[in-house]
């Protein structure tokens, strides 16, 4: 399912427009980049966890040229499913 099968299947479910439907659901993506980007976590219980993890530094290898390179360390974006989203996928 893509973004736009998302927002196709909400609007029917809701009655809303698609366009309204997208608008919220850019801005719920909005809001959860900015919380993340501050280093925030975003808990919606029952359905996960978004929150940022630390990567560590690394040695890492060019696949074109065979180079070593060092890799900086980085935050990521991490997803942690909560327990009925867990269940509902069994």
């Amino acid at each position: 399912m893509n973004k736009t099968d998302l927002i196709n299947n909400i609007s029917s479910k809701s009655g809303l427009t698609k366009k309204d439907v997208e608008t919220v659901l850019n801005g719920f993506l909005g809001e959860i980049t900015d919380a993340l980007s501050t280093g925030d976590k975003v808990q919606l219980i029952g359905f996960g966890t978004f929150e940022t993890r630390k990567r560590s530094g690394r040695v890492g290898r060019n696949p074109q040229t065979g180079k070593e390179i060092e890799i900086p360390e980085s935050n990521v974006p991490a997803f942690k499913a909560g327990n009925k989203l867990k269940e509902a996928v069994k």
